[in-house]
């Protein structure tokens, strides 16, 4: 998934860079003095503020101005940069219009925001390389299987509407027959303050409703309500930010005893394929290609990922479970029709009792790949990640 991440470069407090018809210049120092360098000539500017004069004259020893001064009216305009890093990891620096900036004024961005330059390419590596990493620790944030779900109330934070002060006619509107606009006005303004006060009303009423049928389908769901269930996990599934797209689907079976889970993986074409590190000089961003080897590592630390976490969801969300089942595939051309067809990749069949054994104080020191191993599991895999089909449980 390609990203694009802009800026806006501001230059250092003190400094504007402005176009005029003579070219482009910097401005040193503060509004109303100010030092100019241009390719004309180095000149001091000072203003008197509040009147939109200014004195300029010249400080370096140029013949043909030197000791020459003006008074001038107004100031020319600063010209913002935005600053952009492309796929490759390539700056690129435009102007307010996104015209091309010149290589001249490219150099003097480079030098006088060469730090904010350089937290803009971190940012960037940082965004392409957590692509990768999230795909991978899914299962860091897996609840215990001990863990019991409690009701924790929504709090209802839409304000209360505030009651509008009345508003008193002026001597010179009851002079003039004026007043009845003004109580005119009071009555729109209280009427809409009914009105909102009754919309909040309903609001806040809402919310209530459906904290109390979370609070009840959580405790139904707790004490083996099929229904209750298959809603409150659905619910907490949808919840979890997945990295790539992921189908889940499941059904409870044997009155609440067992789990049965179908995932739709997400293809390893949807993989992000580049990393990205910031160089100790310069200003690209070097991005490089995942090898294929570590495409399919990185495919198959994610298969697993969502499998160890759905899993853990399921022990701690519902208590009556006892065995998970767990089965995920993905579609892939059959060479025998040349349509897409589903594959599974792996299966595992969990027992809660085994399922405990699991350290959940140090998962990240957990091969999630060899974790799934003490199960009962079907996985045809090679140590370079590559999956075959399999048949499920």
């Amino acid at each position: 998934m390609a990203l694009r991440f802009r800026k806006s470069v501001t230059l250092a407090p003190g400094i504007r860079m402005n176009f005029s018809r003579g070219g482009l210049s910097w401005s040193l120092g503060p509004r109303g003095a100010s030092v100019g360098i241009g390719k004309r000539g180095t000149y001091l500017n000072a203003g008197l503020p509040g009147t939109g004069l200014s004195f300029r004259q010249r400080l370096d020893s140029g013949s043909s101005a030197s000791g020459r001064s003006s008074v001038s009216r107004g100031e020319q305009a600063p010209i913002g940069v935005t600053v952009g890093v492309e796929d490759d990891g390539t700056l690129t620096f435009r102007d307010s219009l996104g015209n091309v900036l010149s290589s001249e004024l490219v150099a003097a961005t480079k030098r006088q925001q060469g730090e904010s330059l350089r937290d803009l390419m971190q940012q960037r590596c940082d965004e392409i390389n957590a692509q990768i990493e999230a795909l991978g620790t899914l299962h860091l944030h897996s609840p215990r299987p001990t863990d019991r779900p409690s009701y924790r109330p929504i709090p209802f934070e839409a304000p209360q509407p505030n009651q509008p002060t009345p508003k008193r006619p002026s001597w010179l509107r009851r002079l003039f027959g004026g007043a009845a606009e003004v109580e005119q006005e009071n009555a729109r303004a209280e009427a809409a303050y009914r009105e909102a006060c009754g919309r909040w009303t309903r609001e806040k009423e809402a919310h209530q409703a459906a904290e109390q049928t979370r609070q009840h389908l959580m405790r139904q769901a707790v004490g083996g309500n099929i229904h209750a269930m298959e809603v409150f996990l659905e619910t907490a599934l949808s919840d979890i930010a997945w990295p790539r797209e992921t189908l889940v689907s499941f059904e409870l079976q044997e009155g609440g005893v067992r789990l049965v889970f179908d995932v739709d993986l997400p293809e390893i074409e949807d993989m992000p394929t580049k990393t990205a590190v910031v160089p100790q000089r310069g200003y690209k961003l070097s991005v490089k290609d995942l090898s294929a080897t570590k495409l399919q590592q990185l495919y198959a630390g994610h298969v697993h990922s969502i499998s160890f976490r759905l899993i853990a969801e399921a022990f701690a969300l519902l208590p009556t479970v006892e065995v998970v089942v767990l089965s995920a595939y993905t579609q892939r051309v059959d060479p025998s029709t040349g349509h897409d067809a589903d594959q599974y990749l792996l299966s595992v069949r969990v027992q809660r009792s085994q399922w405990g054994f699991i350290n959940f104080g140090a998962l990240e020191s957990i091969d999630v790949i060899d974790a799934l191993d003490r199960f009962d599991l079907r996985r045809a895999m090679t140590k370079q990640g590559a999956f075959k089909a399999i048949e499920p449980f």
